[in-house]
């Protein structure tokens, strides 16, 4: 990708290094993690116990990482730059595209974090991958999880990682159009196996919707470019994860989407850079 000296997105919070859990914007201390602890150890919930002390029950204050202190604005390193560049061009990409519906584009802020991180949605380990709060509209990633797309997913390559991101902006885009909220709604009257397909039907949306961007992101492309984004699509769906687990595949069980349905609907946003094409709610995936 020819993203070197193009502008970098302002809209990032670069968390990297700092604990996920804070009191008054200082970090917990171990009585406070030994709580924890002892919390989950008796079959609790460690985030029902965070939530509690959010709410002023009887002990310190735990939130989320107030702004203050948090470097704002294009990170310094190359791969921090990436991510704000990569970040930036959605921005311009969706802002022209809601401009000609006439509608405002609000870009989502990238959260850039090591091992764990607290947003709006609760706790959540880098174990979880890359992922969207619409609570607070914010696209959370651990830079690490790139070098476990290369090494463990074997989809290497700076357009594969731009994808990872896009997609995840995607999921920002169905929250503005007002999607994620009426699936939602759906999936709370589901049972199991229809909110599993929901599920599945949000995020090849998602990668519909990278394409989109993608189609958009032409002069950002050289050789090889789509081909990385296509392995990397391919290398995450879940029949490809269930069989690597030693498991049987299941469909029924599915959340994102086989790896087949994730390159079709990355190939048709790629193809079309239209969104109207990224309908996965009617008919058969």
């Amino acid at each position: 990708m020819k993203w070197r000296g193009r502008r970098a997105s302002s809209n990032v919070e670069d968390r990297r290094g700092r604990s996920p859990m804070v009191t008054r914007g200082v970090p917990i201390g171990c009585g406070g993690l030994v709580l924890l602890l002892l919390f989950a150890v008796l079959g609790g919930d460690p985030q029902q116990l965070l939530d509690v002390l959010d709410q002023g029950g009887g002990g310190p204050t735990a939130s989320a990482p107030s702004a203050g202190g948090v470097p704002q604005g294009p990170p310094a390193d190359e791969l921090g730059e990436f991510a704000a560049v990569v970040l930036a061009d959605t921005e311009e990409t969706w802002g022209e595209v809601f401009s000609r519906q006439g509608v405002r584009y609000r870009p989502p802020v990238l959260v850039l974090f090591s091992d764990a991180v607290r947003s709006a949605c609760g706790l959540n380990s880098a174990a979880v991958g890359p992922f969207y709060c619409p609570a607070d509209q914010k696209v959370y990633l651990d830079l690490s999880f790139f070098d476990q797309l290369e090494r463990r997913f074997g989809a290497p390559g700076d357009f594969a990682q731009a994808y990872v991101i896009a997609h995840e902006v995607g999921h920002h885009v169905q929250n503005q159009l007002g999607i994620s909220g009426r699936v939602d709604s759906l999936r709370r009257r589901s049972s199991e196996r229809e909110d599993n397909e929901l599920s599945v039907r949000l995020e090849l949306q998602a990668d519909c919707l990278a394409g989109v961007w993608g189609y958009h992101a032409r002069d950002l492309l050289e050789p090889g470019d789509v081909e990385e984004g296509m392995r990397a699509a391919a290398a995450i769906g879940d029949d490809t994860l269930q069989r690597q687990a030693g498991a049987r595949v299941r469909p029924e069980s599915w959340t994102h989407g086989s790896s087949a349905q994730r390159v079709e609907w990355l190939q048709r946003g790629l193809r079309s850079g239209d969104p109207d094409v990224c309908d996965t709610f009617e008919g058969r995936l």
